[in-house]
């Protein structure tokens, strides 16, 4: 069974998000993908592969992916936030953070992180 991979970025991080699922485009192409609003549309669009989309972050789409999380149904979460940007969704951020603790699912929160958990999970 494929295993699953939510994507999420802040918009300031959306450009790095994209670069970085052209970067992986091969070894994506071998997950489930999903993703929150806009992210998810672009990363679509950008490299044609196939992205589940949910609701906005701020609109909810943080909290769908932690519901998913807690279902065991996320292996792993690449969510580039913005640290030096201010967000109105905050407490929704931090939540989807807990959650990835408390189920003990891996979450990227950059570039460098991304790319070492991705290949860590090709090779498994």
């Amino acid at each position: 069974m494929k295993k699953t991979i939510a994507l999420i970025a802040h918009d300031n991080k959306k450009p790095e998000i994209i670069e970085w699922a052209n970067k992986n485009k091969e070894i994506l192409q071998n997950f489930n993908l999903c993703g929150t609003g806009t992210t998810s549309k672009k990363i679509q669009e950008s490299t044609g592969l196939k992205v589940k989309g949910y609701l906005s972050g701020p609109l909810g789409g943080d909290q769908q992916i932690g519901a998913l999380v807690a279902t065991g149904e996320i292996d792993l979460v690449v969510f580039f936030c913005d640290p030096l940007q201010a967000q109105p969704h905050d407490p929704d951020v931090k939540a989807l953070l807990r959650i990835t603790n408390v189920y003990n699912v891996a979450i990227a929160t950059n570039v460098a992180t991304a790319d070492l958990v991705i290949k860590s999970m090709t090779n498994n």
